[in-house]
């Protein structure tokens, strides 16, 4: 008997092919949440990896949480962005160069607040976990 239940990766792919090729029309919004295509460039392999994210704005900078549902480890894209910081953005059709930064402890709380608002589950996933979850704000180049 095989399997038919669409795996993770399967449907985060679907996901970021709609997003890429209708410029957001289709995939900005992911059961209702803002969400953007990121671009790090793989730390080993120095290939793209690009992921959707749900995001927040904080000004003209872009917000995003390094969840991982909670998991105990950081997601491979915060430890690509943290070994090289330049990064691609895609929010709807607007394609651009951005470096990354983790949010300073000074930061932090605000920027988590907001984003907790964005998407309430963060707070379940920070409980989940003894990772102190990043908070990564995106500038624009």
């Amino acid at each position: 008997m095989t399997d038919t239940t669409d795996s993770p990766v399967d449907w985060v792919n679907e996901h970021i092919t709609k997003y890429t090729e209708t410029d957001g029309e289709q995939g900005h919004l992911w059961r209702g949440y803002p969400t953007l295509l990121l671009t790090t460039t793989g730390r080993a392999s120095g290939k793209s990896r690009r992921t959707a994210l749900i995001y927040g704005t904080d000004g003209d900078r872009y917000v995003v949480v390094a969840s991982q549902g909670g998991a105990p480890a950081d997601p491979n894209w915060y430890r690509n962005l943290a070994a090289d910081p330049e990064v691609h953005v895609q929010v709807k059709a607007d394609k651009f160069t951005a470096r990354a930064r983790t949010a300073t402890e000074e930061e932090k709380p605000a920027l988590w607040e907001m984003m907790v608002g964005v998407y309430p589950p963060y707070q379940e996933y920070q409980a989940k976990t003894d990772r102190n979850i990043p908070v990564v704000l995106l500038e624009r180049a």
